[in-house]
């Protein structure tokens, strides 16, 4: 763990049905994880569209589909694929297991660090300013 991070126990391994998601409420924001069967991804709940709740949406492969307005969103980028407009994105988050539990890393929010604008990266490498969601 470093000084900006912490790890914060969510959800128990089986709590969460293979290609499907749970949301947990952490720090006043929704997280979706997501079990893809060889691992845990978490991303936030919100899609960039129109906040659609992506624990609800279709899972394939490291994909989900917004349940709202079919936005195909990238689980390991948080990129959104099949976006008309400018590049969207949503903030993704490490996972790790231990003892059955997954376990979410998250930013510690300082003053300082809040109005910081997080970053959406292309698939070609290309970054754009997303703001943050602040804890």
């Amino acid at each position: 763990m470093s000084d900006t991070h912490r790890w914060i126990r969510t959800a128990r391994c089986e709590g969460i049905p293979l290609c499907e998601a749970r949301s947990v409420r952490l720090g006043g924001r929704d997280i979706a994880i997501f079990n893809l069967g060889d691992r845990f991804l978490a991303v936030d709940n919100r899609c960039p569209h129109k906040g659609g709740p992506l624990s609800e949406g279709i899972v394939s492969g490291a994909t989900v589909v917004c349940p709202l307005h079919a936005r195909k969103v990238n689980l390991e980028t948080g990129n959104v694929l099949n976006s008309p407009a400018a590049p969207q994105c949503i903030e993704t988050f490490r996972t790790r297991v231990e003892n059955g539990v997954v376990l979410l890393e998250l930013p510690i929010q300082s003053a300082a660090n809040r109005e910081m604008p997080g970053v959406c990266i292309e698939e070609g490498g290309e970054t754009h300013g997303l703001d943050q969601i602040n804890l």
